[in-house]
């Protein structure tokens, strides 16, 4: 993964050590959704003039993450550039890797967490305003769901992603990879305080899971063993691939999520 400066985050966004560690979990979370462990992590980090006296908080934040997951950092390069970038690739090892392919219908959709937070803050910083210190802390320190996907993993997950495009277009990418139609229900998907349904169907850098699998996973032992919440938003169903929103049991137009490419 890669975060630039101007396009993913901006300078009075977050502190240095935020954006080191916001940086390495972006890509750890792409290991999490795959019920893979963490090994090592290899950071090219491209280190503008105006960003040296912040070099060694960026590194602590990357440091950081690394450690809550486990992993170690192995090696990089830096380069000067025009603006403060960092391309982070992490390697992990799973014996049964979850992939987007495996949704099978009858399954049921879960998500982790509470969605909408990230987007809250960042519709803060990008009008002039401060979030408020929950919205900050769901922007800036995301966690890697790595322990809550190999718990999932071993009771019967099909397919994971992690929420970074949001919801609905994320469940769209295991939809086509699996060539299944998930019926989404948006009122049933968990809010961060302050968040409204398009907020949490579409808002992304969430960094949390979606994920197929069995309708029988038991979401209270989830939440005590793994601290976070696992709520059941929709079904597998088989039928032309893609994904249907329904809203007070009706279909409705689906949240569209983030567009790397869009204008």
């Amino acid at each position: 993964d890669v975060a630039v400066e101007g396009v993913h985050f901006r300078r009075g966004w977050m502190t240095p050590a935020e954006i080191g560690y916001r940086a390495a979990t972006a890509a750890l979370s792409d290991l999490a959704a795959m019920a893979a462990t963490p090994r090592s992590i290899v950071v090219a980090l491209t280190l503008p003039a105006s960003w040296r006296p912040d070099a060694e908080a960026i590194a602590g934040g990357l440091a950081g993450a690394a450690e809550r997951c486990g992993a170690f950092i192995v090696g990089g390069d830096v380069s000067d550039g025009p603006a403060l970038s960092l391309a982070v690739t992490v390697v992990g090892s799973s014996l049964a890797p979850l992939s987007r392919t495996g949704a099978r219908p009858g399954d049921a959709i879960w998500v982790t967490g509470a969605l909408g937070g990230p987007c809250l803050a960042l519709r803060a910083f990008e009008s002039g305003s401060a979030p408020s210190p929950a919205a900050r802390e769901r922007f800036a320190s995301p966690h890697a769901r790595v322990a809550e996907a190999l718990w999932l993993a071993r009771r019967g997950a099909t397919a994971a992603i992690d929420i970074s495009d949001g919801l609905a277009s994320d469940l769209g990418h295991i939809a086509a990879a699996s060539g299944v139609r998930i019926v989404l229900d948006l009122d049933r998907i968990p809010l961060f305080s302050g968040a409204s349904v398009q907020d949490g169907a579409a808002g992304g850098e969430e960094y949390e899971l979606a994920i197929a699998g069995p309708a029988s996973i038991d979401a209270a032992a989830f939440a005590v063993e793994c601290g976070s919440t696992l709520t059941r938003v929709g079904t597998v169903e088989a039928g032309a691939p893609g994904v249907t929103s329904m809203q007070g049991g009706r279909p409705v137009a689906l949240p569209r999520g983030y567009d790397h490419f869009s204008e």
